[in-house]
């Protein structure tokens, strides 16, 4: 049997990889909680009451995590908490806080198992690479931290150097997950790392705020500071939590909607939802931002709604047979139901432009001075999200499921051969590149 016989099995045999960045993460701070518990166990327990009552804490924040919009795992209160442990620098009037930097390693990772058992229980898995970020930062914080607790700074100086490491810790966390996110969604890393500071910005800010305050206020108020000074982030959290169940709802009614021209027979099973995996990659590729790739994955799902409106379905769906004016048409019928929403206005207007060609024709040969009046100015151009659902939807239209190679290739060329002034070229090569990633 020859090479080229055998290869493709083996291409559809294989298993995906695991992404490196996430492995990276999880061992070392697996290497970094064995040397922290083993330390601690050699050297015992430093004021083991505090330890415990910090770690009922950071137990209950990872009781309570959330997820929010992105496939984000955070867990504020448990972050908060072991902030708090590792900026301790007194636990009362007079009492210093002795404990390590290795300690609180060792407590908030404990903390964090104990918290996550009953989700375990329930077949809801923590993801391990999330649980290890916020155990690196507060690691960060705790060893940059704990070997100048002792010193008598006074109180300006130590708080600057406290929002100055936590800040700092805070931001390699964010890049930690930016490169991650990178590697898993194939974004380029400076766009990933503004999506992250702009979908956690906020509530880093509150976590750390709060880590702060739980250290200092313990200083002064002793233990009873963890139950006043818990309560923002908690009300911050239930804030987050339904802001997240707002977008998923949004979401799930979104892919509702699109299956609707499915169940009618206007489009074949399962389009709306290729072109919209399809949309989201080129966006990627592209350079869109999280906020915009959202966006686009609404309008690539409702793309095709305004079929509803037609007495006769088009066959198979697939617009890019219909003439221009019916396509502009579907897209003006299509953006005026999802207007309707009153909330989607922006996908709206991508749906509308959708049908619109990449360049305006531009009339040949000198103005005819007899022609009548000037025709109103032309539109600008179609936003990029327009131009990639163009594009993705032109494609699945005429590959469809069809996991043939030679046709999606004559696809693709058909659609570079009509770049001049119907599709994008930049988005085009785009779709040329995600098609060229798939599995064989």
């Amino acid at each position: 049997m020859s090479a080229a016989a055998t290869a493709g099995p083996r291409r559809r045999s294989a298993r995906p990889r695991p992404d490196t960045g996430r492995v990276v993460v999880v061992a070392v701070a697996g290497l970094l909680v064995a040397g922290s518990v083993a330390a601690v166990a050699a050297r015992g327990l430093v004021q083991p009451e505090v330890a415990v009552i910090f770690g009922l804490l950071v137990a209950l924040g990872e009781l309570f995590r959330m997820v929010m919009p992105g496939n984000r795992e955070v867990a504020p209160v448990a972050s908060a908490g072991g902030l708090g442990y590792a900026l301790l620098t007194t636990v009362g009037p007079g009492v210093p806080a002795d404990h390590s930097a290795l300690q609180v390693v060792a407590v908030a990772a404990g903390a964090m198992c104990v918290g996550s058992l009953p989700h375990i229980a329930v077949g809801r898995m923590p993801r391990p690479d999330a649980m290890a970020r916020r155990l690196l930062t507060i690691a960060m914080v705790a060893l940059c931290f704990r070997p100048l607790a002792s010193l008598d700074l006074g109180w300006a100086p130590t708080l600057c150097l406290m929002v100055a490491i936590v800040g700092g810790s805070c931001f390699i966390e964010v890049c930690i997950a930016a490169l991650i996110r990178a590697e898993s969604v194939r974004a380029r890393f400076g766009i990933a790392v503004r999506d992250e500071i702009r979908a956690k910005m906020a509530l880093c800010m509150a976590t750390a705020a709060t880590g702060m305050l739980i250290a200092v206020a313990t200083a002064v108020m002793g233990r009873a500071a963890l139950l006043v000074f818990t309560a923002p982030i908690l009300v911050t959290q239930f804030a987050f939590r339904r802001y997240a169940g707002i977008r998923a709802t949004y979401l799930q009614t979104v892919r509702a909607l699109s299956r609707v021209t499915e169940v009618g027979g206007y489009v074949e099973t399962g389009h709306s939802r290729r072109v919209s995996r399809l949309a989201v990659a080129m966006g990627r590729e592209l350079g869109m931002s999280e906020e915009e790739l959202l966006e686009l994955e609404y309008a690539a799902l409702m793309h095709d709604i305004g079929q509803l409106s037609l007495g006769d379905p088009i066959p198979g769906g697939a617009t890019v047979l219909a003439s221009p004016n019916e396509q502009r048409r579907i897209a003006e019928l299509g953006a005026a139901v999802i207007k309707e929403t009153g909330v989607l206005d922006r996908v709206a207007y991508i749906v509308r432009r959708q049908a619109d060609p990449y360049r305006a024709a531009v009339p040949s040969g000198p103005p005819d001075a007899d022609a009548g009046p000037a025709p109103a100015a032309p539109l600008p151009p179609p936003p990029l999200a327009s131009r990639i659902i163009k594009v993705a939807n032109a494609y699945d239209d005429l590959v469809g499921e069809s996991t043939d190679r030679d046709r999606s290739a004559a696809v693709l060329e058909r659609l570079r051969l009509d770049s001049a002034v119907e599709y994008d070229p930049t988005v085009v090569e785009a779709l040329a590149r995600v098609v060229e990633r798939r599995p064989r």
